[in-house]
């Protein structure tokens, strides 16, 4: 246990620790206080009377808080420990950590109790790379308080330990010498609060903690009160109520408070490296939990809006109208060392908040915000035609300008090596993947419908009409794969089709893209063995020469993706199938604690009987989080319509019932799906 890690988050601010409740941090160990992008503390190391403690058990049933139950290390399996402690811990924006020794005999026990403290203020960047530079670090001990400080300019961060009890504050840390008389015990509090000053704007944060046992009612009550708030499932499927239930504590924790909508939410990108606004992970969360929360949608369209590029700046990557890609606070960002402030370096971002602004209006009925948000529209609208398509030929291509820190691949996949051709070959940029084409062709449909009928434009509807129908026909003359019966990856610079096997296939499925034929070719790849392992839809095939089955973005299976094909599937009429990967997910999430990661390995099913664990995926991951809630709207074939609620139901066999009460358009009566066109 003292090697597995264990966190406690609220928003952006997190603790990672191992089995004892101690931050010992290293290059290969993710352990710190962390807030803003910064790490405010490297080391928090409990000892009794010069020793480390052992775990008995830990309690984290709270994301906000964890309670860890220890003792001495035993001398022998003959002798039971006469001392234990419990460290409870708690993060709402400070940290709040409770100390509690116990004396269990019934002689008076002295103690030597130390915790020692550093920290390194060390960039995420430089965490996550594992090469943390050296900082002059200012540490000034006080009266029951030791202050950490580090100032480059006006970058300032600051870390303040208030302790509540009878301890010794120095440099290094606290100390508390002290007697616990027979069957007693004794206690001490202490507060660790992260402070900055920067010349960029900083996440804002709720009101922070003040007693473990105080915020943890409030914080328990705010859950209760989010959990209530969402639609109420009914299944006989055991598996799916726990996943459902997981799934929206999950989002709860992920909530991210941007400055633009005081006191409304939207989804962080995941834990430990993503705890910040990123544009497309945002925006597909949102479309996947819209029957759900429709809420989130309407705040990251808001955010996104608010800080869509205006200008052209290279290191940024940023064009007139383009929406981001991702949003940092750490001190690389800040002195302008990395570009997130933000950054725009994503093709798919733009496209995807008009797909989510039309399918809010949808859901909500709330066209005041399509008003609202018109200018930002058509701004999107302009960057897919004027910048988006980097050569004139119809197509949206991706390039970076940012050569030193941009990514070089700025789709979903974006690993530098995720786009290869089926013998391994690296694709050369400008690179137009397909499943980006899928989402122009749907963001510019639905447009053609808010324009129509919210902004009293049928000009501008009937050219997006024609837009979209010409890129269609276009689409499937360049990117099919005649030998192979599918489309490619990509078109590489050179407009050669980059012909590798992989599942954004199935992305164009969910844009409605394609013609019937093509989809049941489609359809059959997504379900072959080659990219079908039994767990979910590979992002590459096996048999490709660039498939690896622990490769990040070519051989893994990701949840989002998944979800994502599924509900493409039901869109063509493969209900069977899409329940099939729907399925899948569920009977993985069993094996996951009901908290689906970021991703797991491609291995097939048959050959490990569990999904194997990526090493280094997020969890909880905003997009993960939301894939069984678009599951349970694929199945149950709910969807928005003129008459009110759609509901046209396919339930896979593990299935026999599936109710979800209280969706925000059910108010309305049910009805038919419109026929699909």
């Amino acid at each position: 246990m003292p090697h597995r890690t264990f966190s406690v988050f609220d928003g952006s601010t997190f603790v990672v620790s191992n089995g004892r409740g101690d931050l010992v941090a290293s290059p290969s160990v993710l352990h710190g206080f962390f807030s803003d992008d910064t790490r405010f503390l490297s080391r928090w190391r409990l000892t009794l009377n010069g020793e480390e403690l052992q775990p008995l058990s830990v309690a984290d049933i709270d994301y906000f808080a964890v309670q860890f139950f220890l003792v001495p290390p035993p001398r022998s399996v003959w002798e039971n420990p006469y001392l234990s402690v419990v460290r409870r811990r708690l993060v709402r924006g400070t940290w709040i950590e409770d100390l509690r020794v116990m004396n269990h005999r019934n002689v008076t026990v002295a103690i030597e109790l130390d915790i020692d403290v550093d920290t390194d203020f060390a960039d995420l960047f430089e965490v996550k790379d594992g090469d943390v530079r050296e900082r002059e670090i200012l540490r000034e001990p006080g009266d029951r308080e030791l202050v950490l400080s580090y100032r480059r300019g006006a970058f300032l961060r600051e870390t303040r330990l208030a302790a509540r009890g009878e301890c010794q504050v120095t440099e290094a840390g606290l100390r508390a010498r002290f007697s616990i008389e027979p069957l007693e015990e004794w206690r001490m509090s202490v507060e660790i609060s992260p402070h900055g000053e920067q010349r960029t704007a900083r996440v804002p944060t709720r009101p922070p903690a003040t007693t473990f046992d105080d915020t943890r009612v409030e914080m328990r009550a705010e859950l209760d009160a989010w959990l209530s708030d969402a639609p109420a499932l009914v299944t006989d499927s055991d598996p799916l109520q726990h996943l459902y239930r997981r799934c929206l504590v999950d989002l709860a924790a992920l909530q991210s408070y941007p400055e633009i909508v005081p006191g409304a939410s939207l989804p962080a990108a995941g834990l430990p490296w993503f705890m910040s606004l990123f544009g497309r992970d945002s925006l597909i969360t949102s479309y996947q939990t819209l029957a759900i929360r429709p809420d989130l949608a309407r705040t990251t369209l808001l955010t996104l809006a608010h800080r869509q590029a205006e200008d052209f700046d290279d290191f940024r990557d940023a064009e007139p109208g383009k929406i981001l890609h991702e949003l940092r606070f750490g001190e690389l960002t800040d002195s302008g060392e990395l570009p997130y402030s933000p950054y725009y370096g994503t093709a798919d971002a733009t496209p995807l908040f008009l797909i989510v602004l039309d399918e809010f209006e949808r859901w909500s009925g709330d066209s005041q915000l399509v008003r609202d948000l018109e200018p930002n529209a058509r701004a999107a609208l302009d960057w897919i035609d004027r910048h988006g398509d980097l050569d004139g030929d119809g197509y949206v291509e991706y390039r970076r300008r940012n050569e030193k820190n941009g990514l070089e691949n700025q789709c979903w996949k974006d690993s530098w090596n995720s786009i290869l051709f089926a013998d391994g070959t690296k694709a050369e940029p400008p690179i137009a993947t397909c499943e980006i084409q899928g989402y122009v062709y749907d963001a510019k449909r639905r447009c053609a419908r808010l324009a129509a009928e919210v902004w009293d434009d049928p000009d501008l509807a009937e050219r997006l009409e024609t837009e979209a129908a010409d890129l269609r026909r276009r689409f499937h003359e360049d990117f099919w794969v005649e030998d192979g019966g599918y489309y490619a990856l990509a078109l590489d610079g050179e407009k050669r089709r980059v012909d590798s096997l992989t599942s954004n296939i199935g992305h164009l499925l969910w844009s409605g893209i394609l013609d019937a034929e093509p989809a049941a070719s489609v359809a059959r790849h997504l379900m072959s063995s080659r990219l079908f392992s039994g767990w979910g839809v590979r992002t590459m095939a096996a048999g490709d020469a660039g498939y690896n089955p622990i490769e990040y973005h070519n051989g893994t299976v990701w949840p989002h993706d998944n979800s994502l094909i599924a509900h493409g599937l039901a869109r063509y009429g493969y209900r069977s199938e899409a329940a099939r990967i729907g399925m899948a997910l569920v009977e993985s999430a069993e094996h996951f604690a009901y908290r689906l990661p970021e991703v797991f390995a491609g291995y097939e099913r048959e050959d490990t009987q569990f999904p194997v664990e990526y090493p280094t995926a997020s969890s909880p991951q905003a997009w993960a989080t939301g894939a069984p809630l678009l599951f349970i709207r694929t199945v149950l074939g709910l969807e928005p319509s003129t008459h009110g609620l759609a509901i046209d139901p396919w339930l896979p066999e593990e299935i026999a019932v599936l109710e979800l009460y209280g969706v925000a358009p059910a108010k309305q009566q049910l009805a038919a799906p419109d026929p699909p066109g």
